[in-house]
């Protein structure tokens, strides 16, 4: 019992900062059996959780193709919301049933299970398969721990964007904002006209980092936070960080977000409601929301009511305006607890189930961008070519792609972070007393 609550806390994942776009409440999909065998998997087949919302509907239908065409080889699947998929998994893997298909976001929390010894090494896999050649570098690097391949990507590229309703913005009569000044210049006149500025669904706490990420990576470069992976002594200290902290509660006291904010839920997508029902102008969120957006109110894009754009820059900052931060992919990563059969069921999935054609035809044609070199012709096709182009070439021409804090960093770490970010965004913590609690968290 000792043993599996220490592997519980090493599991311990947090709520992710721009890990995963708004979800329903709730799983779905058929457990396989005992929950033990809905874990791992039985003989000759292989279990998977995935999350609700986002890119559901691609995994869905990569899983029905999947099992049609391999009965010897089944997956599956079940389906859960964002922050509820965090608790579940933590549970499972500690105790030794985890799914044997582990979604997850690389960074420190895949690094903890191949610590723990709970995920397989794959790759002599990713070699016979000639996988490398597939996917773009700097995606295949958040799946790897010392050199070695432990996860594969399994969906989009996920920069951060901001997203703005340009029917509000044609009524209030404000351009998007290209400065951190603008951004501040155009509260008023949202407050004026009776609606909020920035939607953000703090419920969750994680969708508050996506703010303090940006600003941070403005204001200093990305080796802020390279500093902070690396354990060095006091990292959080950095100036940009604590300037960061203070421009973000100079904008919570502008009235820049949503009254309420902190009890606005991202697994209900109540945040992206928000913006297309015309109730907030912007929110910064992943490219994950473009697909709950087009799911829940299809003609928002087809009649040209989305508008985006990057974070603003910062006066003074030396980080470069092209910077982005956000999720290159999120991954799969095999369990080492499930039997020999799962393994080799979800081995055979990724080898030629994932980001195939027809899995990138789904992806593309929900809103996404699959991580996968060579897909420019099918965006060119695609039923959003300018969005999704956009997002391509954001990522691919962007001088550093900063993986979301909260995943970057090691899990205790992370959930420190999310506990004491939020209460900077309810002004119940200084700028010095986050970065003073945080610093004792370096090599946690």
């Amino acid at each position: 019992m000792i043993a599996l609550g220490a592997a519980a806390a090493v599991m311990g994942t947090a709520a992710c900062g721009g890990s995963s776009g708004p979800s329903a409440a709730g799983a779905s999909g058929a457990p396989a059996g005992s929950a033990a065998a809905a874990a791992s998997g039985g003989s000759g087949s292989a279990s998977a959780w995935a999350l609700t919302g986002g890119d559901e509907a691609a995994f869905r239908t990569s899983f029905t193709s999947w099992n049609g065409a391999n009965p010897s080889a089944q997956v599956d699947s079940q389906f859960f919301a964002n922050d509820a998929y965090k608790q579940k998994i933590r549970s499972a893997i500690g105790a030794g049933q985890a799914p044997t298909l582990i979604y997850n976001w690389g960074g420190g929390t895949l690094k903890s299970y191949v610590t723990a010894k709970k995920v397989v090494d794959l790759t002599s896999d990713v070699k016979s398969a000639h996988l490398a050649s597939r996917f773009f570098p700097s995606v295949l690097l958040n799946g790897q721990v010392d050199g070695k391949t432990y996860a594969l990507p399994n969906n989009a590229v996920q920069p951060v964007v901001l997203y703005y309703n340009k029917d509000v913005f044609a009524k209030i009569g404000v351009t998007p904002p290209k400065t951190w000044d603008d951004l501040l210049a155009v509260i008023p006149k949202f407050k004026a006209a009776g609606l909020a500025p920035l939607s953000m669904g703090g419920q969750s706490k994680w969708p508050q980092l996506m703010w303090l990420e940006y600003l941070t990576d403005r204001l200093g470069g990305p080796t802020v936070i390279q500093d902070i992976e690396e354990n060095k002594p006091n990292s959080w200290s950095n100036p940009a960080i604590i300037k960061a902290l203070t421009m973000i509660q100079q904008l919570v006291d502008a009235g820049g977000f949503t009254k309420g904010f902190d009890s606005i839920s991202t697994d209900s997508s109540a945040d992206l409601a928000l913006l297309y029902t015309g109730r907030a102008g912007m929110i910064l969120q992943g490219s994950w929301g473009y697909p709950g957006i087009k799911t829940a109110d299809p003609s928002f894009i087809s009649a040209g009511k989305l508008g985006y754009t990057t974070f603003p820059t910062v006066t003074g900052g030396t980080g470069a305006p092209t910077d982005i931060v956000g999720n290159p992919a999120n991954f799969w990563a095999v369990s080492s607890d499930a039997n020999g059969g799962a393994q080799t069921a979800a081995k055979s999935y990724l080898k030629s189930g994932v980001l195939n054609e027809a899995n990138i035809d789904a992806l593309i044609a929900g809103g996404s961008v699959p991580p996968v070199i060579g897909v420019d012709a099918k965006i060119a096709k695609s039923t959003d070519p300018a969005y999704l182009s956009w997002v391509y070439k954001l990522a691919e021409k962007a001088p550093g792609f900063q993986l979301s804090w909260d995943q970057a960093i090691s899990p205790a770490a992370a959930d420190a972070l999310l506990t004491n970010l939020d209460q900077i965004f309810l002004k119940q913590m200084s700028p010095q007393d986050f970065v003073t609690a945080m610093n004792k968290t370096i090599g946690t």
